[in-house]
């Protein structure tokens, strides 16, 4: 249930960046948006498993009435009386941030210190009484894509690396969550966005060519020992194309054989 709320509430959020439809206000996100997207990622498994403290006005897409403890790096969500004020300004917070950028007030150096600004204030909220860190992550991505970015992806195995970004953003330095986020908008552009972009024999970066079956270090391997037909700049990223890929996996295949 949880995996089909997640769907649901992304299929939303990336349709974002191709057919808003009627739904958009002209704003990067409203209050509206932010209890949408909760509700399309709770509800399913709220009906099967709601959360053990929550009270009957804690259902989806409504604001915590419990005060939460700190985590364990030390952030501190405002006690509950706050967080429908505190979630108001944070709108406001980011369709400022909207505007800025679309009218190239902010620099493009600074826009990943700006969206880890805005995505560690949502966290620090926490306005929801579960399903935060997945809604943010995904309230994050409406922004992206409605900025003409590439959502950013956080997978399990950065975890760790990103609740130590969060703390350290909580802290004043959001340099090391921006630097997360910023790495993830590029792996999406490799992975997804370059691929069906540039033609079969058209030389992409490595990780680009990436697959369930061969990962980047994988096809990596293979090009410094010759197998698979790529080139290193020299900035030193391999460089390689579909059809050389195609090719590596025919004839390793054969080889397996």
């Amino acid at each position: 249930m949880e995996v089909l709320g997640y769907s649901e509430a992304a299929r939303w959020v990336y349709s974002q960046g191709i057919d808003p439809g009627d739904w958009t206000t002209g704003e990067l996100v409203t209050l509206t948006e932010v209890r949408t997207v909760h509700r399309a990622l709770m509800t399913k498994v709220w009906e099967v498993a709601p959360h053990p403290e929550a009270t009957p006005q804690e259902t989806p897409s409504n604001f915590r009435t419990h005060d939460l403890h700190p985590f364990n790096g030390g952030i501190q969500p405002p006690p509950h009386p706050e967080v429908p004020s505190k979630i108001a300004d944070w709108v406001a917070d980011v369709v400022s941030f909207g505007k800025q950028v679309t009218a190239r007030k902010v620099e493009a150096e600074a826009v990943p210190a700006g969206l880890a600004n805005i995505h560690g204030q949502f966290e620090r909220i926490h306005p929801f009484l579960d399903g935060n860190g997945r809604g943010g992550r995904l309230l994050l991505n409406v922004v992206l894509v409605r900025l003409g970015i590439p959502p950013a992806i956080i997978y399990k195995r950065q975890r760790n690396a990103y609740l130590d970004a969060l703390d350290r953003a909580d802290k004043g330095d959001p340099g090391p969550l921006a630097e997360l986020l910023a790495r993830s908008v590029i792996d999406t552009l490799h992975r997804c966005l370059v691929p069906n972009l540039a033609g079969p024999a058209s030389l992409v970066p490595l990780p680009a060519l990436a697959t369930e079956r061969f990962s980047y270090e994988a096809l990596r391997q293979a090009a410094r020992r010759g197998r698979l037909e790529a080139e290193q700049g020299s900035d030193g990223v391999w460089r390689s194309t579909r059809k050389a890929v195609t090719a590596y996996e025919r004839n390793r295949f054969k080889r397996d054989r």
